[in-house]
């Protein structure tokens, strides 16, 4: 028996530039995120028979690995080699799809590294978050960016190149214990209550590269901004980077925001919050704001009944937590 924790994640700046469309057009791109210590876990032990049980929010029992509709283990267990005799149950700290906090690519590479652990093989982060990339990339024909498997893959907070020749240059901030705690006193989510599939969102966004150009340069350069501010500690500047990056993120297809997410955001920076953004691709999900620790009760009242939901940074991507026979 093989059991993963892999953390989920927040996108400071540089969201959308992870995309093929972009980096591999327009010169590279780059997003600053930090993994968060909420997890999906990953649970893989080998069958006496030749079956495959999956458990999620349903549960599959199947004799082929073709018959296996959750397309993300079936493409794991087909890319790793395992095609039978086994059984995986996924249980997730947040719901798993619609919440902007990259869930879909953490259980591909929690179930990556679970996978080839049965088989006696560890990888290291870059491989697994490679190989998470082909899945969900080139396997299942999704329309997405990279940096939610790399964060999950890593952990800790990051700045990611992502170059036109499709490599992948991870930077780790410099940050100290008391710097990751120091951050995560800033930082709060609230849950908007409803969740999205990210899929078209970002299909209306691909499709408009070009269009948006301008403004995907300047939320690339944005995230080189939020890496200084965050090792500067200067998290009022922090705030102003992911208000202006909200600001552009916007305005780049229909959906990313609505009246009700605006009233949101103009109620929390009213009480104090020096800026945010909705997580992931938008319309839904996680408000995520930067704002001082002594203004939390405020904001959390003015952004009542909306759930807040505790975070911290946490240092560690995916991990094996248990081997057992």
């Amino acid at each position: 028996m093989i059991i993963t924790r892999t953390p989920l994640r927040v996108s400071f700046a540089g969201g959308g530039t992870d995309l093929p469309s972009f980096y591999r057009d327009y010169g590279g791109g780059a997003v600053t995120s930090a993994a968060i210590d909420k997890y999906v876990h990953v649970l893989v032990n080998e069958k006496f028979d030749r079956s495959i049980r999956v458990a999620y929010s349903r549960t599959e029992n199947v004799e082929r690995l073709e018959d296996l509709q959750h397309g993300l283990v079936r493409e794991a267990m087909h890319a790793v080699g395992v095609r039978e005799s086994l059984e995986v149950h996924t249980i997730a700290d947040i719901p798993s799809e619609g919440t902007g906090l990259g869930s879909s690519s953490t259980l591909t590479v929690g179930l990556l590294n679970a996978l080839h652990a049965h088989r006696g093989v560890l990888k290291d982060p870059t491989e697994l978050a490679e190989e998470a990339c082909r899945i969900e990339i080139e396997r299942l024909h999704g329309t997405l960016g990279k940096q939610d498997q790399y964060i999950a893959a890593f952990g800790g907070v990051q700045h990611f190149d992502f170059r036109a020749d499709d490599t992948v240059r991870a930077s780790p901030l410099p940050l100290s214990t008391a710097d990751r705690e120091g951050l995560s006193d800033h930082l709060s989510l609230f849950y908007t209550g409803v969740t999205r599939r990210a899929e078209g969102i970002l299909k209306g966004q691909d499709a408009r590269t070009g269009v948006n150009r301008e403004a995907l340069t300047r939320m690339r350069a944005l995230a080189g901004e939020a890496r200084a501010a965050i090792v500067g500690r200067d998290y009022e500047r922090l705030g102003g980077v992911l208000d202006e990056g909200w600001t552009l993120k916007r305005g780049l297809t229909e959906g990313i925001s609505n009246d009700a997410i605006d009233r949101q955001y103009r109620a929390a920076t009213d009480a104090g919050a020096y800026g945010g953004k909705i997580t992931g691709a938008g319309g839904g999900g996680f408000l995520l704001l930067v704002h001082p620790p002594e203004r939390s009760r405020q904001i959390s009242a003015a952004l009542s009944p909306m759930q807040r939901l505790p975070v911290r940074v946490t240092p560690e991507g995916s991990r094996i937590l248990f081997v057992g026979r």
